[in-house]
């Protein structure tokens, strides 16, 4: 999985599928959006607005991974 945030244009991608894709784009509003790859697998998602929707005050959250690797629980701020 990959996250990546483009400051500019306040967009959040978090890809889920590694590898180039041929998806389709199913819009869930009007930030909001799905990219479903063959097999109807969820291939990423996209996050337009990225500091109002998912964040608070205009500020992106925290993401906290657990679990990965046995290294419990990281917390990183998305910038």
């Amino acid at each position: 999985m990959r996250i990546s945030y483009d400051a500019e244009i306040d967009a959040l991608y978090i890809r889920l599928v590694e590898g180039r894709q041929e998806c389709r784009t199913v819009r869930l509003n009007e930030d909001i959006a799905l990219n479903i790859g063959p097999r109807e697998t969820l291939v990423g998602i996209e996050i337009l607005d990225a500091k109002h929707v998912l964040g608070q005050n205009n500020k992106l959250p925290y993401l906290v991974l657990e679990n990965i690797k046995g290294k419990g629980k990281q917390t990183i701020k998305l910038r």
